[in-house]
Formats: structure tokens, C-alpha cells, sequence
């Protein structure tokens, strides 16, 4: 089973990596947004560097599950 695969199984039957799943992704929009602007404020250096960390860990977390998910299903 190709990682993909592991992925779309637990979108649908792991509340947690659903909804980390979704947070990422938003971040990400988010986090493009502002990387299109031209200039960014202090403030929103701050912002973006948060909104980043947030973003990595959710993704660590994500790979967290999948790997328990391969483990726990060879």
C-alpha cells in the first residue's frame, strides 16, 4: 500500500487526521497568500514564521499516524 493510499484511508477514518489534514492545507493557502505580497510587516514576519511552525507540526504529526497506520496494518 503506496503512502497516497494510507493518506486518503485515514482522511476518511481518523477524525484527528482529517482535521490536521485540513488545518495544513489552510495554512498553506494562507501562508501562499501572504508569500505573494511585496512587502510584509513585522507583525506579519511574526505571523508567517507562527503560521510555518504550525504548519510543520501538523505535518510531523500526520506522518506520526501513517506510520503508525503501516505499522499497525503489515
Amino acid at each position: 500500500m503506496t503512502e497516497n493510499e494510507i493518506v486518503e484511508i485515514l482522511k476518511q477514518d481518523n477524525e484527528e487526521f482529517k482535521r490536521l489534514y485540513q488545518e495544513h492545507r489552510e495554512l498553506d493557502t494562507q501562508l501562499g497568500d501572504m508569500i505573494k505580497k511585496p512587502y510584509l510587516t513585522s507583525e506579519e514576519e511574526v505571523e508567517k514564521k507562527r503560521m510555518q511552525k504550525e504548519k510543520l507540526l501538523k505535518k510531523d504529526r500526520m506522518a506520526e499516524l501513517v506510520r503508525e497506520y503501516k505499522k499497525n496494518h503489515n
